[in-house]
């Protein structure tokens, strides 16, 4: 079982950098592949990026390629994203999730692929 906590949400103006966090609980992140969704209001939740298990393969939706990092130390069983250049249609509940695997692809953009979910943490861009 493993428990995610993600926290570094908050509001930024247009233009704006933010990073949020997830901390795991557990002594085998580094056997969990990691991934980044959001879901604004009246929407469907949507991928963002993921990452593999050692760190070494990442992947990111292409409306936030370029804008948008994420990395993860598994030594503080935490994974982050750094946003950068941040737009209002940033704005969403961001979700961090984990899925027990050495295996990294295309497939980690697909939610119904993790295992655990967080509770989100909100992000607002104002313009």
């Amino acid at each position: 079982q493993v428990q995610l906590v993600e926290s570094g949400g908050g509001l930024v103006q247009a233009g704006g950098s933010l990073s949020v966090s997830c901390a795991a609980s557990g002594r085998t992140f580094s056997s969990y592949a990691m991934g980044w969704f959001r879901q604004a209001p009246g929407k469907e939740r949507e991928f963002v990026a993921a990452i593999s298990g050692s760190g070494g393969w990442t992947y990111a939706a292409d409306s936030v390629k370029g804008r948008f990092t994420i990395s993860r130390d598994n030594v503080k069983n935490t994974v982050y994203l750094q946003m950068n250049s941040l737009k209002p249609e940033d704005t969403a509940v961001y979700y961090c999730a984990a899925k027990r695997t050495y295996y990294s692809g295309s497939y980690l953009r697909d939610q119904y692929a993790y295992d655990y979910w967080g509770q989100g943490t909100q992000v607002t861009v104002s313009s």
